[in-house]
């Protein structure tokens, strides 16, 4: 994963399988949470979820099961 390093100290990761497409995320660890953000629009803010639900995300992505 690349870092991208913010004035508030935070790092904000974008996965190395991130293609040139402009569809990517970039995840950062907060107090006890996930910031999830727009990698194309950063400063448009950021949806801060539970380590939980991401963990979750991310088990439903690789299984490809993202239906609601």
């Amino acid at each position: 994963m690349r870092t991208r390093p913010e004035q508030n100290g935070v790092r904000w990761r974008k996965s190395s399988r991130s293609s040139g497409n402009g569809q990517c995320v970039e995840v950062a660890a907060l107090e006890g949470r996930v910031g999830v953000r727009d990698s194309k629009a950063p400063a448009a803010g950021h949806l801060t979820i539970s380590r939980t639900a991401f963990a979750d995300l991310v088990t439903r992505v690789r299984r490809g099961n993202l239906a609601p």
